[in-house]
């Protein structure tokens, strides 16, 4: 059975996410993330995206779980680390985090931006 993740598709998803990483800079986020915004700091985010982008799949349509039982077609867009990847939930309109289980990929509650997302493993 063929899943459909609402009218969104892979070419709109991967624009969404070509517009984060053009528009994303390690030195802002760890000026805006740390007191210091210590070069230390803005490696990590350098880092954090490097690992966003060799990460990076084809998205691909999943079913997830969330709290109360409920099921909702989203996309995977990375290839995750066997037990976390990031996914985007088309009728919310972002990216969360989804935990791998024996009944399949689950919410764990973690929203946001792409890149956010996939940095918060």
């Amino acid at each position: 059975m063929a899943v459909r993740a609402g009218a969104i598709g892979p070419r709109a998803i991967k624009a969404i996410i070509a517009g984060e990483i053009a528009a994303y800079d390690p030195v802002a986020e760890a000026r805006r993330t740390s007191r210091t915004g210590s070069a230390a700091t803005a490696s990590w985010y350098e880092r954090t995206l490097a690992d966003f982008e060799a990460d990076l799949i084809e998205p691909a349509p999943v079913m997830v779980g969330f709290s109360g039982g409920l099921e909702q077609r989203c996309w995977s867009v990375t290839r995750g680390d066997e037990r976390y990847h990031v996914v985007y939930m088309p009728k919310a309109g972002y990216f969360a985090l989804a935990v791998a289980t024996v009944f399949g990929p689950v919410d764990i509650g973690v929203h946001g931006t792409a890149i956010d997302v996939f940095g918060a493993v």
